[in-house]
């Protein structure tokens, strides 16, 4: 017979990516995911696989139809129900598919309101003096302010993990609906963290700003949790051990095992997650533990398998090489900032001779989604800059002190 092929030879990405979104997560979360590439993963590695079947995955396209959102409603595997809010007949067929952003006599806009109760008892309304009146005579449900909060049990999310002990916690999370209409996606994201009033932790897997709580997202590793803390970084402890001891890469490690530009894409994703917490940590003057996880990442994903420089859509591939680089940098990894310096300048060069030879009309096609001169020169300008900001000798005083001269070759012994 021929050569059978076994786990191993084979490129297991999707697998893999699931698990990184799904173990950076905490126990009996609510992930909301984002397009086919991330959720039909997370679906195989639940039902086929068995992992992590205490997490609620919820794909938010397909939170825009009703017979998704009622699914909610029960438990699944080891994941309880969902609160969402509004009751089946509320969201049958196109009701609430859209809603607008209507200023109402009384309700001050520059005043934050209860999301719950703004999505309960405006959006969620059928009383007319709480809708609007269309043109043609119907009345459409809308959304009465921008301004939003969420309250805090702030006893709550220390007691059940969702923030960490050391966190100085808000007592409400306030933000800004930067939208003038709200598909019923949308609504229903904001229903499930208001009705959740932080019982489960929610989480993301990508860091999602279009509803204006982007800024309460912190990095968990591949996933981002939403907590009622005002910060920006990284969830320092927790990402270091889930990217160091659960993390997988689709077998980037195997010698031989080929990636398409898709599949470059999300070990793209994973490289960079590991970039912006090594950064963070290195920031933080945990250089060792930094150092640890890009030489993790390094060893996961050979350069043969996924260079550091390579062409793709927009240089995304080189940007977040680059982004890794200045990480080696902060980490004080010379030895791989190296080695990741010279592949990108190698593919940037390489990438500005052959767009050089090109005929002004073929230049102008490639501009934009696939580079050009300009894109190349830039990325090749950032390297050097990193590298002269990095490598500058450390500045020495102009008159150092002399230390005192000991003539005596057996000086007395100090006093106690």
């Amino acid at each position: 017979g021929g050569a059978r092929l076994v786990e191993r030879d084979l490129e297991v990405i999707a697998r893999d990516l699931a698990i990184d979104y799904l173990e950076s997560c905490p126990q009996n979360a609510i992930v909301i995911s984002f397009g086919d590439n991330d959720t039909y993963p997370l679906w195989y590695a639940q039902e086929v696989e068995g992992i992590r079947r205490d997490l609620r995955v919820i794909n938010s396209s397909l939170l825009g139809t009703d017979a998704y959102i009622n699914q909610l409603r029960y438990k699944i595997n080891e994941s309880d129900p969902v609160d969402v809010i509004w009751s089946a007949e509320q969201i049958e067929g196109s009701k609430r598919d859209y809603t607008y952003y209507v200023q109402k006599p009384g309700i001050d806009p520059n005043q934050y309101v209860d999301l719950y109760t703004m999505m309960k008892d405006f959006v969620g309304s059928d009383d007319p003096s709480r809708m609007e009146q269309a043109r043609d005579g119907s009345y459409i449900n809308i959304f009465s302010s921008k301004k939003v909060s969420v309250p805090v049990d702030v006893n709550l999310v220390r007691s059940n993990g969702i923030v960490n002990a050391d966190d100085s916690v808000l007592t409400e999370m306030r933000f800004e609906i930067p939208k003038n209409g709200l598909q019923k996606n949308d609504a229903a994201i904001l229903n499930i963290i208001a009705a959740n009033k932080w019982k489960r932790p929610i989480c993301f897997t990508s860091q999602y700003g279009e509803l204006g709580f982007g800024q309460y997202l912190r990095q968990d590793g591949l996933s981002y949790r939403l907590v009622p803390v005002q910060i920006k970084g990284i969830n320092q402890d927790w990402a270091y051990d889930k990217m160091m001891n659960k993390f997988a890469f689709g077998n980037a490690n195997v010698s031989g095992v080929y990636f398409d530009e898709e599949n470059r894409r999300h070990l793209n994703s994973i490289r960079l997650a590991y970039a912006n917490a090594a950064s963070n940590l290195a920031d933080n003057g945990k250089k060792e533990e930094a150092k640890k996880m890009l030489q993790k990442c390094d060893k996961g994903m050979l350069e043969e398998n996924m260079p550091y420089g390579m062409v793709s859509r927009y240089q995304q591939h080189n940007i977040f090489s680059i982004q890794f680089l200045q990480a080696c940098y902060k980490a004080g990894d010379t030895t791989l900032a190296e080695k990741v310096t010279k592949a990108l300048k190698k593919d940037l060069e390489q990438q500005r001779i052959y767009y050089s030879s090109l005929s002004d009309d073929r230049q102008e096609q490639f501009a934009g989604e696939r580079g050009d001169i300009a894109m190349a020169t830039g990325l090749l300008s950032e390297i050097d800059r990193l590298e002269q900001y990095y490598k500058k000798p450390v500045p020495q005083p102009t008159e150092m002190p002399q230390a005192p001269i000991n003539n005596n070759p057996n000086p007395a012994p100090a006093k106690k």
